[in-house]
């Protein structure tokens, strides 16, 4: 028995079925790579934490996603985990916790973190350990970010950086949740 075909089907030379089938496919692919495109540039950073610069809150490895529209009704708050270009090589991309905020002083006693010379140090709840004795002073600029890693005893950041502030035009997004190994929601 004889599959039953539609009109366009019987009146159609089967060269063209076959060309219209594969312009079918072309666009669909098309879609799909300027949606994933839109998606990548405009919705989402797609990044990977490399070192444990932020062990117990992002784990070695670790595949995440930020929001880029995060800051573009809201400005980046003290204790958000961003994704951003780093500014003495804009090719990597870092993930830190901001910690100090433009015009802020950060000073660092003994280890604990203080802002505008507050009485009590900062309830640091994420670090994983106890931060080494370390004492520094920094002013942050208008504009610019203090930010460290959790991982606060082995963390290249702000406090080692040639320049320790890190530009506001750097940020990228906002942190928001793991994919891979495992997915978690990033506090």
């Amino acid at each position: 028995m004889k599959p039953e075909m539609n009109e366009t089907q019987t009146d159609m030379p089967r060269g063209q079925m076959i060309r219209k089938e594969i312009f079918s496919w072309i666009r669909v692919l098309l879609f799909a790579a300027v949606a994933a495109f839109v998606i990548n540039n405009v919705l989402i950073v797609n990044a990977q934490v490399p070192t444990g610069s932020m062990r117990d809150t992002i784990a070695v490895q670790s595949r995440l996603v930020a929001f880029r529209l995060s800051y573009t009704f809201s400005e980046p708050e003290r204790f958000d985990v961003i994704v951003f270009r780093f500014p003495e090589d804009e090719s990597e991309l870092h993930v830190k916790r901001i910690i100090g905020m433009p015009g802020d002083t950060v000073d660092i006693i003994n280890g604990q973190i203080f802002i505008n010379q507050g009485i009590a140090p900062l309830d640091e709840w994420y670090l994983p350990e106890p931060p080494r004795e370390q004492n520094m002073s920094f002013q942050v600029p208008a504009d610019h970010f203090f930010v460290m890693g959790d991982n606060r005893n082995y963390s290249l950041d702000s406090r080692g950086w040639s320049n320790p502030f890190l530009p506001r035009e750097n940020i990228l997004g906002r942190a928001a949740f793991t994919y891979f190994p495992s997915i978690g929601i990033i506090r």
